[in-house]
């Protein structure tokens, strides 16, 4: 079983911006929304997310993956990695972490449960705002194995009129 796709998580933490990978994330609910991810105290930003409560919640595209996989192995104590991998940060609306221009879609997030961090590093996430970048209509999303590999997003298959119990979603 794999989790959601691989994510990028900005913070602003005393004014200095910072990304990290994170590929252990999934949708909780829909309505209204909310995203889990584990993020350990063996993080430099998870200080960042418990002291301000908010991030950015970025989706790359697999174009993207070697370099996302690279941020992932540096620590934002030691680098600038908004420099180091030539990221554009964009200020959020909603939240003070800033967004990733090169990402398909970002959203900015406030945390609404910490009553898993203690037990399980489980944030709880409510987006209170979402961009997309409309120039990417078919994107491409890739997806963590845990063993170093990586699954892409495949073709879609449309089931929409089977989904007699969610039609208020579509």
């Amino acid at each position: 079983m794999e989790p959601g796709p691989v994510i990028l998580v900005t913070t602003r933490h005393r004014g200095i911006p910072n990304v990290m990978t994170n590929g252990f994330n999934m949708m909780v609910r829909h309505a209204p929304p909310l995203i889990a991810c584990t993020i350990g105290p063996w993080d430099h930003r998870y200080r960042a997310l418990v002291e301000t409560g908010e991030c950015v919640v970025s989706v790359p595209t697999a174009d993207m993956a070697a370099t996302v996989v690279d941020i992932g192995n540096c620590s934002g104590a030691d680098v600038d990695k908004f420099e180091e991998f030539d990221l554009t940060a964009v200020p959020g609306e909603q939240v003070q972490a800033p967004l990733v221009a090169e990402c398909f879609a970002n959203i900015e997030c406030r945390v609404a449960d910490t009553s898993l961090v203690a037990p399980y590093s489980l944030f709880v996430l409510e987006p209170v705002r979402a961009w997309t970048d409309p120039s990417q209509p078919q994107p491409q999303l890739f997806h963590h194995r845990g063993d170093g590999t990586f699954t892409l997003d495949g073709p879609t298959i449309d089931l929409k009129d089977r989904m007699t119990k969610w039609q208020y979603l579509l």
